[in-house]
């Protein structure tokens, strides 16, 4: 597929004749610094008739005042530490062209290599913001959005994106988003009452590990599988059935529980290794005081981790592993979200440690271990520009080995599509047993 860029400039925040506000700097809080430290991309499909590009821009300067953020620019402050500068310098906005029908050429693959020609570069880039929209022959429109993850989590940036839609339809942005980054402070005296270190933070010292190029890389395959809701609720019921309390786990730990033990099997490891399910959890509504509200604009992401032999995982029941990830997740409360703050505001500097999602970027395989993210209750779909909501929503990105990701369906039926990345033998087995009821 040849994209051809027909223009490329910046939009920047409108204010409808205001005058508007001063420079001014936001410093990035500890959730910013533990996260990554790049660009992320998303695509969004709409059919014919698509929105206007004239509609599209206008609601992009629109809620650019509202979301300084997002047209601002990375930079540093006297003291050497980074700030996100609101200077309304704009966001990166590329009009393009394709010479084809959209569903001849695109499976929305999150790795697919034409998907990465529909959104703007990630690499090489100051602005924080970057829109690309791709005209197709049939009157079909592509929408390419990458964000700095620096600037915003899943959470925040859901919100952005369904603020700007209200803005392309005239409707008033609310709730507005919450802007202050210096809330989390650390306590006097700091207390640290979990182990930060090996979860967030790892020694300096240990960067370059993971830059040697592994030669399995080359054999990553990554597919798209459907999960109807009658197979979820039927998860659900086998791994709710251990629970102690008689509550349901949740969808999100049944699945993952379920994911876990197939990627584990499909991998055929030996009994005795350990494997890791590394869940990112939102801590909005985990920490007390302050109270975060979810209009919070910035990162508030961490991590829970469960751990299990491979023969225990395998051999007890599906309810096992939703319970070892159930605990995990729930153990990342308020207490655990202060020792945190606290870690990263007395000890990083001192112990010489660096996050390590920054040491794990060139990571491609993770075996035994496995990733998990989802997008299950953030509102991602309801991008309307005027014209309905898109028909097909994408992630885009470069396969990681067992980085796997739960969307919701656009069935809208209540099923989910994972995206799972193995290796091309691993993959083979798991279409095998990933629909099993074992």
């Amino acid at each position: 597929m040849k994209v051809i860029t027909q223009s490329s400039k910046l939009v920047k925040p409108f204010y409808g004749g205001a005058q508007p506000p001063p420079i001014d700097s936001i410093p990035l809080s500890v959730f910013d610094k533990v996260t990554w430290n790049m660009h992320v991309a998303v695509i969004y499909a709409y059919r014919n008739p698509a929105p206007a590009t004239e509609t599209i821009e206008l609601g992009l300067s629109k809620v650019l005042a509202v979301y300084r953020e997002m047209a601002g620019r990375l930079s540093t402050d006297d003291s050497g530490e980074i700030v996100i500068l609101r200077n309304d310098a704009g966001v990166r906005f590329i009009e393009a062209y394709a010479d084809q029908n959209l569903d001849e050429t695109v499976s929305f693959m999150p790795s697919e290599p034409k998907v990465k020609s529909l959104h703007p570069s990630l690499y090489g880039v100051k602005e924080l913001t970057q829109v690309q929209i791709t005209r197709f022959n049939c009157g079909s429109m592509v929408l390419g959005f990458t964000l700095h993850h620096r600037v915003a989590d899943g959470n925040a940036t859901s919100n952005f994106l369904v603020a700007w839609g209200k803005a392309c339809r005239n409707i008033e942005i609310s709730p507005l988003p919450f802007h202050d980054r210096t809330i989390f402070t650390p306590r006097d005296p700091p207390i640290f009452d979990f182990n930060h270190k090996g979860v967030e933070f790892m020694p300096e010292n240990m960067k370059g590990i993971y830059d040697s190029v592994d030669d399995r890389v080359e054999e990553i395959r990554a597919e798209q599988f459907h999960f109807t809701a009658d197979f979820i609720s039927k998860i659900k019921s086998k791994a709710s059935s251990m629970n102690p309390n008689k509550k349901p786990f949740s969808t999100f730990e049944c699945m993952i529980a379920h994911l876990w033990r197939a990627v584990t099997k499909a991998r055929r490891l030996d009994g005795s290794e350990t494997t890791r399910a590394r869940i990112t959890v939102d801590c909005r509504h985990r920490i007390k005081n302050p109270k975060v509200p979810n209009y919070y604009l910035g990162n508030m992401v961490l991590w829970a981790i469960a751990k299990a032999k491979v023969d225990e995982l395998l051999g007890e029941p599906l309810g096992h592993a939703a319970k070892l990830l159930h605990d995990a997740i729930i153990s990342i409360d308020d207490n655990y979200i202060k020792s945190f703050i606290d870690f990263a505001h007395h000890r990083v500097e001192a112990e010489n440690l660096v996050p390590t999602i920054g040491i794990e970027h060139n990571r491609r395989i993770l075996s035994p271990d496995m990733d998990a993210g989802t997008w299950l209750r953030l509102p991602f779909c309801d991008l309307d520009f005027g014209c309905g909501a898109p028909y097909a929503f994408s992630p885009c990105y470069s396969p990681i080995e067992g980085d796997i990701f739960l969307m919701p369906s656009f069935v809208d039926d209540g099923s989910i599509d994972v995206y799972v990345p193995l290796l091309r033998e691993d993959m083979k087995v798991f279409k095998d047993v990933c629909y099993s009821l074992y």
